[in-house]
């Protein structure tokens, strides 16, 4: 399933954000996480909404640059995806199960791999 381009950006800008200049993520920001419109950040930061959208533009190539070169977001997601997965198969076990002991032990498994997702 393919992230919607925006929401991959607000989360690249959460990962990476840091890495940014404190302007592109202050840009950024009200852009993707606070809907601020092109019109609305410039008239707040007193530029040209040009600079507006050339500041996000930049600061877009940069975060896109940092994922393809760290992967940061890309594991993240297959890490979710597996726990998912096992999480799926433990509650079919654990639905399924006659044994208490083993259900017990994949109860365990299944609350500690909730904390990490």
């Amino acid at each position: 399933m393919e992230i919607e381009n925006s929401v991959k950006l607000s989360i690249l800008l959460e990962i990476y954000g840091k890495m940014l200049t404190q302007k592109q993520y202050h840009l950024l920001n009200d852009y993707y996480n606070n809907d601020l419109s092109l019109a609305e950040i410039a008239e707040n930061e007193n530029i040209t909404r040009q600079a507006v959208r050339d500041n996000l533009k930049k600061g877009e190539r940069k975060l896109f640059e940092l994922e393809e070169k760290l992967q940061i977001m890309k594991k993240n997601r297959m890490q979710e995806e597996q726990i998912a997965s096992i999480l799926s198969e433990i509650n079919h076990l654990t639905e399924n199960s006659t044994d208490i002991e083993i259900a017990n032990v994949l109860e365990d498994v299944k609350n500690k791999l909730n904390c990490l997702v």
